[in-house]
């Protein structure tokens, strides 16, 4: 995935959020080098994977597989430093871009449509063998029970929420033409609330893909990625915001 993709798509999400009237905490604006000067205050940001977070999933065809999201709370099920048990995440929606199919082992997770167009969510139950279910079950849309057929859509208008459990396969992607129009493209944008995200081990692709693909450094970054966050300098320096 090329830098100049991750940069463009940063800079269109924080246009996007910001017409929602969604506001980042601070650090989502800091450069490399507030980032380079960031002592072990900021350790937690950097621990549990919060910020700024553009993957194509290994797909070489971001428009149509990839995502751009801002995790802002998290916590880690490798360091009891971080007790957190719940995670919350905004997700940029371009019309018809998702993520492959997938699902979580332990997380459950609310998706929730936070403004814009409306938000088509494709589901079905996983195996015991890790493949699609053709059972039937049921789900949770604001609260009340709704039976779906495996490999339904269900359609969320703006202010309304889904309930995902672990191993329910899903995907989710802005309808074509109900979002805020931006340059010919529509978006909207959906909102995450679970327990904890664990984006190392905790996802199951049914198709081959990579959670934090190879990045292509075509020109300089603008932000670090959550996964990219230098070590802490060891110094007195508190950043002041």
């Amino acid at each position: 995935m090329n830098r100049s993709t991750i940069n463009e798509s940063i800079a269109q999400a924080r246009v996007v959020f910001s017409h929602f009237n969604i506001n980042l905490p601070p650090f989502a604006l800091w450069g490399i080098e507030q980032w380079q000067c960031a002592g072990p205050e900021c350790d937690e940001i950097r621990d549990c994977m919060l910020g700024w977070d553009v993957t194509d999933f290994g797909s070489g065809d971001f428009a149509a597989i990839g995502r751009t999201l801002f995790t802002l709370r998290n916590g880690t099920v490798l360091n009891e430093a971080y007790p957190k048990n719940y995670a919350e995440k905004y997700i940029l929606d371009p019309e018809l871009q998702r993520a492959p199919a997938h699902f979580h082992r332990s997380k459950r997770e609310d998706i929730i449509n936070r403004g814009g167009g409306n938000i088509l969510i494709e589901l079905c139950l996983a195996t015991p063998e890790n493949t699609r279910s053709r059972e039937s079950f049921t789900i949770q849309v604001d609260g009340c029970t709704t039976r779906v057929n495996a490999g339904d859509t269900v359609r969320l208008r703006p202010g309304q929420s889904l309930c995902i459990p672990p191993r329910t396969i899903h995907q989710f992607w802005g309808e074509e033409g109900t979002g805020l129009k931006i340059d010919g493209v529509a978006y909207s944008v959906s909102g995450e609330v679970s327990s904890v995200c664990d984006d190392r081990e905790d996802n199951f692709f049914l198709d081959a893909m990579t959670r934090f693909p190879e990045i292509h450094e075509d020109t300089e970054r603008t932000h670090y990625l959550c996964h990219e966050y230098p070590t802490a300098r060891q110094s007195e320096l508190v950043i002041v915001v």
